[in-house]
């Protein structure tokens, strides 16, 4: 059996995908284990909204029911929602235990990227992917979002990495993989709070089409994946030393708990909502809302290119 006969993909986006229209990925992390309930719902609504005010169809991925789902919405969203930290967390390694147990889990990066993949989907919006995280020379913890990025053939659109992550060895790792990391109206390299992290990125493009006429030729040479850094917007900003202060002291916590592996993202950003008082999730919905219009944006540009090439 191949592994489609795992996908069930919502009406709207099957038949967006047989015409040929845009679709946007989206992951469900973000929803389970990134921000509490109700505000995770509300933040997934409006990033479904976002992406189709600019001419795309949202795609929210997860896996449910034994299912990998391609456009959860309605009363199944709200379930996503409500379930949080409960639901797994599932990467490369869970899935064939996910879909065996039927246990809900709010898909990552690499994840949302291999279903999307099996679905035909080309364009991901994301907050931020994760990297190598700092220690790693001594805890080996890596992100498979990186290998991920390096093999299947998706574009992620992202506000670069979190800022709890060691970005220069997370740059790193994206080269080695052969990942062209991309500035969205930028050079600069940026750090999901903070719109820079003191890193330069490959090759910067200043618009949706650009873009979309880089992916079109990365497809034609059967390439992996292609990472577009886009800034958080100014106003939502931190400054990188501001926003420093509060990784270090939540990176301490963590340490101080034994928090480490797949647990230790969700802490650290809960830590920082904290030490923060509430802003630094305000900052991260207005990110993802960038991200998911720049990725509409791309997806109308590399639908319309595509349709214009001849049969």
């Amino acid at each position: 059996m191949s592994a489609k006969a795992y996908l069930s993909v919502s009406g709207d986006v099957k038949a967006a995908l047989a015409a040929g229209k845009p679709v946007v990925a989206l992951e469900s992390t973000i929803i389970t284990h990134g921000m509490p309930y109700p505000q995770n719902l509300s933040m997934a609504q409006e990033v479904e909204a976002v992406v189709r005010a600019h001419g795309a169809v949202p795609a929210t991925i997860a896996i449910m029911d034994g299912r990998l789902c391609v456009g959860v919405s309605g009363e199944d969203l709200q379930r996503l929602a409500e379930e949080g930290h409960k639901a797994a967390k599932a990467s490369r390694r869970d899935m064939a235990a996910l879909l065996a147990s039927g246990v809900m889990a709010g898909t990552t990066v690499a994840t949302t990227m291999q279903i999307a993949a099996l679905a035909g989907i080309r364009i991901f919006a994301t907050g931020g992917i994760g990297g190598v995280h700092r220690g790693a020379e001594d805890s080996f913890d890596i992100s498979a979002d990186l290998e991920e990025l390096g093999r299947t053939p998706v574009a992620v659109v992202c506000a670069g990495a979190k800022s709890i992550l060691d970005i220069a060895k997370t740059l790193e790792v994206l080269e080695t993989n052969g990942v062209p990391v991309l500035g969205f109206g930028t050079e600069d390299f940026p750090a999901f709070w903070a719109r820079t992290s003191g890193f330069k990125v490959d090759q910067r493009l200043d618009t949706a089409g650009d873009v979309a006429k880089l992916l079109a030729i990365q497809s034609d040479l059967n390439m992996g994946g292609v990472l577009i850094a886009n800034p958080i917007p100014e106003s939502d900003a931190w400054e990188a030393g501001a926003i420093e202060g509060f990784i270090a002291q939540a990176l301490a916590d963590a340490e101080a708990q034994g928090i480490k592996g797949k647990a230790t993202t969700p802490f650290l950003l809960q830590r920082i909502f904290e030490l923060t008082g509430g802003k630094s999730l305000e900052s991260n919905i207005a990110l993802v809302k960038n991200n998911a219009k720049v990725a509409a944006q791309i997806a109308v540009a590399l639908s319309s290119q595509l349709a214009s090439r001849p049969a």
